[in-house]
């Protein structure tokens, strides 16, 4: 439990309301893989604004269950925002989605779901 993936800040929000913990894993759930996806598919095409805007949309969540590659996750919204054209940004971007990966499927075991 917790590897990739930490509940501290969760837990603070929630204030000892483990039904509230479960329903902000499910969010997480229910958004961040689909946002890294749309992500990842922007990065390929080097559509700037919507890699931009997916990246933007998952930054309080990445923060939220600290899943240790936010500073990965600004680069990549850099990238998109300033339309970074000479700059390889798959090594940040495959940091996001491994993360993303591995913290959803230890979620899924953890709440359940």
């Amino acid at each position: 439990m917790e590897q990739h993936y930490k509940l501290f800040r969760v837990r603070e929000l929630a204030d000892g309301d483990e039904d509230f913990v479960k329903a902000l894993a499910e969010a997480f759930l229910g958004e961040v893989p689909e946002d890294a996806q749309r992500l990842e598919k922007a990065v390929s095409e080097k559509d700037y604004y919507n890699a931009y805007q997916a990246a933007h949309k998952m930054k309080p969540t990445i923060d939220l269950f600290e899943l240790g590659v936010l500073q990965d996750l600004i680069e990549v919204q850099d990238w998109g925002k300033f339309e970074k054209t000479g700059l390889d940004i798959s090594e940040k971007l495959e940091l996001v989605l491994t993360a993303v990966e591995k913290a959803s499927n230890e979620m899924k075991a953890d709440f359940n779901l």
